[in-house]
């Protein structure tokens, strides 16, 4: 598989908690790891078939342990919560770079829907909107 979109900068934050990415038709984006685990691109998370998606709570200090290239079209990455099945394809980087607050939303809205929650807020983190769930 190849592309015409690819990254040119894949950073992980010393704290483990984002993915900058830069692309090069220009586009970049900060990925907060939380976001990255819970809209897995794996079967784990996406299920194998219509109707078989996953709302994986309790995600909120997740953090990045490793990336591994896949191919020339993505990378693997293994969370600390022992989650490292998910391969994000270059285009599925580049979509969650550009409005990945829209499927993080809805996440939050089934979350919300099941009576579930993001996790514990981590310590020196205050309380936000997010926080309350």
């Amino acid at each position: 598989m190849t592309s015409e979109i690819w990254p040119k900068e894949l950073r992980v934050s010393k704290d483990r908690r984002t993915l900058t990415v830069t692309f090069n038709d220009g586009v970049a984006g900060v990925l907060p790891a939380e976001m990255l685990r819970v809209l897995s691109p794996s079967a784990e998370v996406q299920g194998h078939g219509p109707g078989q998606k996953v709302t994986v709570p309790g995600k909120r200090n997740v953090a990045i342990a490793a990336m591994t290239p896949t191919g020339n079209y993505a990378v693997r990455i293994a969370f600390d919560d022992g989650h490292d099945t998910g391969i994000f394809t270059w285009a599925y980087l580049r979509e969650l770079s550009i409005d990945g607050a829209t499927p993080f939303a809805a996440y939050e809205q089934e979350l919300r829907a099941k009576g579930l929650d993001r996790g514990p807020v981590r310590s020196g983190q205050g309380t936000s909107e997010g926080a309350a769930r």
